[in-house]
């Protein structure tokens, strides 16, 4: 039986960056994974280009059940230190908005340099095998449909359940509870929501429609492209509030987030005579107005509506308030909120408090960034950390 001081459970970017630090201190590292091929997850990424990091990357665009836990990771591992990689590659890359940061090219170059960092820390790599069972008495033993090896240290590196296409599983949390690590929150996160039959009746017509928006749950707000689908809602707005949605709770939209109350009354005073829609249609897609502005008003002259039912036609434009009949589910959604309870690891280290030698990383753990390339570099940091001291 074959013995490892570190093995990798996952493949993608947080194992693959955890092995990286492993063998980079000499340590005889193996990186298992049930798939074809490493990295699955990051080649679809950003419409293939990867958005593998982002510039505005702080703690606050994070969700846990505690939300200090990525600090100590995410200022070890910064943006800056997988840039410094990603350019030693000779990498091409972009800001394309809001910090994100994308390869000129295929994401693939971001695979190819992680295997590379891999080959040069003389790290095994072993895929299409999948573990059946992992156990532990003086080291842990993983058995998989091929031999079992045996580790010192294991690191939890396979993902949560979206994408469930590409392969993802809940291993990490049967592991994880295995050794007696709890589960919080398991949840699709940045994921698209769909509507009640009431809402559909006026938006499945819209289907393909986008509009810049400001969505809000509670407190928080994105302000961001919205894109109307046949089941709902979905765009980076939408996306980006689903992670902070729960049951029952109201959403409302901003649907004409550059336009104060008063626009119709400015374009009233200079077009009196100009139909309702055709200024609305200036605000919005034409196949919107049509959707959201009253049949009765629709062909009205601006100039015989009252100032008063012109502000109160964009007040109710700009507070749609619904509630969501719930998501699309984990075949749709980004990333997986909640994971395992990082009250059970060390922040410094990702390793279990109570199970020495055993670490989780990246999307396993209750930790959760906004959309925009802050869970690449979650997986980046936390493995960086695991993998330098396991």
């Amino acid at each position: 039986m074959q013995h490892y001081d570190v093995v990798v459970l996952g493949a993608g970017a947080a194992g693959l960056m955890a092995a990286i630090a492993a063998g980079r201190r000499g340590r005889r590292v193996l990186v298992l994974d049930h798939a074809s091929e490493a990295g699955r997850k990051i080649l679809i990424s950003g419409g293939g280009r990867c958005n593998f990091t982002n510039l505005h990357t702080s703690p606050s665009c994070f969700l846990s059940a505690n939300p200090h836990f990525c600090k100590s990771a995410l200022a070890r591992f910064t943006p800056q230190d997988f840039i410094a990689l990603v350019d030693r590659h000779g990498i091409g890359w972009h800001e394309k908005t809001l910090g994100q940061l994308f390869c000129d090219g295929s994401a693939r170059a971001i695979v190819t340099m992680l295997l590379a960092e891999c080959a040069a820390a003389e790290v095994t790599i072993s895929l299409n095998r999948a573990i059946t069972e992992v156990t532990r008495s003086d080291r842990f033993r993983i058995d998989t449909d091929r031999a079992p090896v045996t580790a010192d240290a294991l690191i939890l590196a396979t993902g949560g359940l979206s994408i469930p296409k590409l392969g993802a599983t809940g291993i990490a949390y049967d592991i994880a509870a295995r050794f007696g690590l709890r589960l919080a929150g398991i949840r699709p996160a940045l994921v698209p929501l769909t509507l009640a039959p009431a809402e559909l009746t006026r938006t499945q017509c819209l289907a393909g429609v986008s509009q810049p928006v400001v969505a809000l749950c509670g407190r928080t707000r994105f302000r961001e492209s919205m894109l109307f689908t046949h089941r709902g809602l979905s765009g980076p707005a939408i996306l980006q509030i689903s992670s902070f949605w729960q049951d029952s709770t109201p959403i409302t939209l901003d649907l004409l987030a550059d336009q104060p109350t008063a626009t119709l009354i400015t374009r009233k005073r200079a077009r009196p005579k100009a139909a309702l829609r055709t200024l609305m249609a200036e605000l919005m897609p034409s196949r919107m107005v049509e959707a959201f502005l009253p049949t009765s008003l629709a062909a009205s002259p601006v100039g015989n509506l009252t100032d008063q039912a012109l502000t109160d036609l964009i007040a109710a434009l700009k507070t749609w308030c619904f509630i969501p009949a719930g998501t699309e589910g984990y075949a749709k959604a980004e990333v997986t909120g909640g994971g395992i309870d990082t009250a059970d690891l060390s922040s410094q280290t990702m390793q279990a408090r109570h199970v020495p030698g055993l670490y989780a990383v990246g999307e396993a753990l209750d930790v959760t960034g906004w959309l925009g390339g802050y869970n690449f570099q979650w997986a980046w940091a936390s493995g960086w950390c695991a993998g330098s001291v396991a």
